[in-house]
């Protein structure tokens, strides 16, 4: 009975440990959802001036001659994978990896250090990812989407719903698609609309990795919110657990001696 009671008591004490750990990376997340989300916006809102500049460019018959906008029957791939800078963020990264198994074949580029360490590359976090690297990255998917090293380009990541609810989906950029855009009378292109165009890829490519990456991390940092708060009503649920095995296991104790003590000073 003695060996219960201290085995109850070092699984209390060991749960506590964990109550006290998921309540501060609790905290930490929830200190960093609101820059997340403001940071989120803000590249939505840039990389939706951007699509917008782009599906205005594809409506001109001149700019079906680009090669962003060439049809290719392979099925080269190039993707950027943005996973997580950290674990403890329930599916959030096992998501990214999960899609990611439909496409065995494709060449990577990882960002976050999840998906760094996966594929063996330098870490680049994605917490403070700097807009120079992506415009780096994009640079080097244009070239080579040009050169015909690839024959379609798109971003895995995640898609913040809510807090509650974040999905993997993979943003497929290049080639490039007429998504019913039209001429505008008012807006003049020089020298001409293909020229702009080839001009503005790598620029629209860079804008939408960084709007990816920022939406990802505000992802993961929900998730692990969600997740923390999780484990913290499952550790706190265990600890009253223990803590009524405890006290029975204590009160059995004392019983016994009781009635030791009893029949002993029957004898």
């Amino acid at each position: 009975m003695g060996a219960d009671i201290k085995q109850l008591r070092v699984r209390i004490k060991s749960v506590d440990s964990t109550l006290h750990l998921t309540k501060a990376m609790g905290l930490v997340a929830s200190s960093k959802i609101r820059r997340a989300t403001d940071s989120m916006n803000k590249g939505k809102e840039y990389a939706s001036a951007l699509l917008e500049t782009v599906s205005l460019l594809t409506a001109y018959e001149e700019c079906k001659k680009t090669q962003y906008m060439s049809k290719r029957t392979g099925d080269r791939l190039c993707l950027v994978v943005i996973a997580g800078d950290r674990g403890l963020a329930g599916g959030y990264n096992a998501n990214i990896f999960r899609l990611l198994r439909e496409y065995p074949s494709a060449k990577i580029i990882p960002i976050g250090k999840r998906a760094c360490e996966r594929f063996g590359e330098v870490i680049e976090y994605a917490e403070n990812f700097p807009y120079e690297r992506a415009r780096e990255i994009a640079d080097g998917v244009c070239r080579d989407f040009k050169e015909g090293k690839f024959d379609k380009f798109g971003i895995v990541c995640s898609k913040y719903n809510s807090l509650m609810s974040q999905e993997a989906y993979v943003n497929w950029l290049l080639p490039l698609s007429q998504n019913g855009g039209e001429k505008s009378s008012n807006a003049v292109f020089e020298p001409d609309e293909l020229t702009v165009l080839d001009a503005v890829i790598p620029q629209y490519i860079a804008g939408m990795i960084i709007s990816c990456v920022k939406e990802s991390f505000a992802c993961e940092v929900a998730a692990r919110r969600v997740a923390m708060d999780s484990a913290g009503k499952n550790a706190q649920e265990m600890i009253d657990r223990l803590g009524l095995e405890y006290n029975r296991a204590r009160q059995g104790a004392i019983t016994q001696e009781i009635t030791e003590i009893v029949a002993g000073s029957g004898v």
